[in-house]
């Protein structure tokens, strides 16, 4: 009689499921089973736009801002596009509502539905949430774009104000950075040779013609600059969000640091995507492109404000995997073409990359203190040849994307 206690008394002391945004937390009530905790799926609805649709027999459809995902009750397993997720317990349908492990929300919801994370040390759903005027696109986009089906129960309110998830769309957007402008030069080079450079302005110049072969490719782009003017480092990743971009890539030139043995000899290009940086040359490149703040009026935004920053980190989770899969490719494409050496995929807290809410990269494109380098990068030639290549890179990190998402288009970027 003990052990059909403690099971008894274990399924009912099954905890809620916490939902949080940015303005309030939602405890979802759960049920417990001998293979952990159930919760209603519709019952996640105030807090996500969640749409559950009996398709056949013991079939269900799951959508959730696009993310689309198949249930059979008493199978446990789910699929979502090619891939399948094992789960704990197997789904179950009670008065006509489908139930499954919570396990699908922690585990599979943060793989699959964008705009949420998991928190393990809280053990919550996190979820960045949409406006008004975004409910209402995607609303007429999922009535347009999906077969009619019996829907069990639509979605309920789920405001706040953080950035919108992707809206399905013909045309991608990428927005292209040109590093520094205006007042700030960026650096200078090449050490002990001929001709100087200015970092602005070869950013500037690859920067046109990568946007040149995007839009070629059927891409729209979007520029933070197109002249020699000064953008604040945190205005680029806004201009990027209110265009609804769906990548970010910033373009810059590395330098060597004076207290090097060899300066003049550094050589390589390197991507970068946002993260704590991890080695000693990483924090120094970052340091010298955050040092572009100083010729800001403005305040920045940021690490000094800790829910500013709690949330910026939270949002730019979400496409942690999705930047360093770019900036991967960016230097598979670049390796090919540049005399230099590939100095790899490296990490750091760009302020630039901070408010883009999409994936999003640096990419050093060489050293302009080496003067083989700083001829290269200043020529015309060498410059349509880098913009082909990151372009290339882009495309194929699109085509990888819409591969992995089962050709949908949502999930990328802020949206619009």
């Amino acid at each position: 009689m003990i052990v059909p206690a403690l099971v008894a008394l274990q399924i009912a002391a099954a905890p809620p499921l916490v939902v949080r945004d940015a303005r309030r937390a939602v405890r979802v009530p759960t049920v417990g089973s001998v293979n952990g905790a159930m919760v209603r799926l519709d019952a996640l609805q105030p807090m996500l736009p969640v749409n559950v649709s009996h398709d056949s027999l013991a079939w269900y459809t799951v959508e959730v801002w696009g993310a689309r995902m198949q249930i059979q009750a008493g199978v446990p397993s789910v699929r979502a596009g090619d891939d399948v997720y094992q789960l704990a317990a197997a789904p179950r349908v009670e008065n006509g509502r489908l139930v499954v492990p919570v396990q699908l929300v922690s585990d599979v919801f943060p793989d699959v539905v964008p705009n949420v994370r998991w928190d393990a040390d809280a053990k919550q759903l996190v979820v960045f949430s949409v406006d008004a005027a975004t409910r209402a696109n995607l609303r007429t986009d999922a009535a347009l774009s999906a077969p009619p089906r019996r829907v069990e129960r639509s979605s309920s309110s789920y405001a706040n104000e953080l950035p919108p998830p992707k809206v399905r769309r013909a045309r991608r957007t990428i927005i292209v950075d040109a590093g520094h402008g205006g007042v700030d030069n960026g650096m200078t080079g090449p050490i002990g040779g001929w001709p100087k450079i200015y970092e602005k302005n070869i950013t500037l110049a690859v920067a046109l013609k990568l946007g040149e072969r995007l839009r070629a490719r059927g891409i729209d782009v979007v520029y933070t600059r197109t002249t020699d003017t000064l953008i604040a480092l945190d205005d680029r990743g806004r201009i990027a969000n209110r265009a609804g971009g769906d990548l970010f890539i910033s373009i810059h030139v590395n330098a060597a640091s004076p207290t090097w043995q060899d300066p003049g000899g550094a050589r390589g290009f390197e991507t970068y995507f946002l993260s704590e940086a991890k080695t000693e040359d990483a924090r120094r490149v970052e340091k010298m492109e955050n040092a572009a703040a100083r010729f800001e009026d403005s305040p920045s935004v940021g690490r000094d404000d800790p829910l500013s920053f709690i949330l910026s980190d939270m949002q730019q989770n979400e496409h942690l995997r999705e930047s360093n899969e770019l900036a991967t490719m960016i230097q598979q494409r670049l390796r090919a073409i540049e005399p230099g050496p590939s100095r790899g995929v490296k990490q750091a807290g760009f302020r630039v990359l901070v408010t883009a809410y999409m994936p999003a990269v640096l990419v050093e494109i060489g050293f302009g203190t080496n003067a083989r380098e700083a001829r290269y990068l200043s020529d015309p030639s060498s410059q349509d040849v880098i913009a082909s290549a990151v372009a290339g890179a882009a495309m194929d990190y699109l085509s990888a994307y819409e591969r992995r998402v089962g050709g949908s288009r949502a999930g990328l970027g802020t949206g619009r």
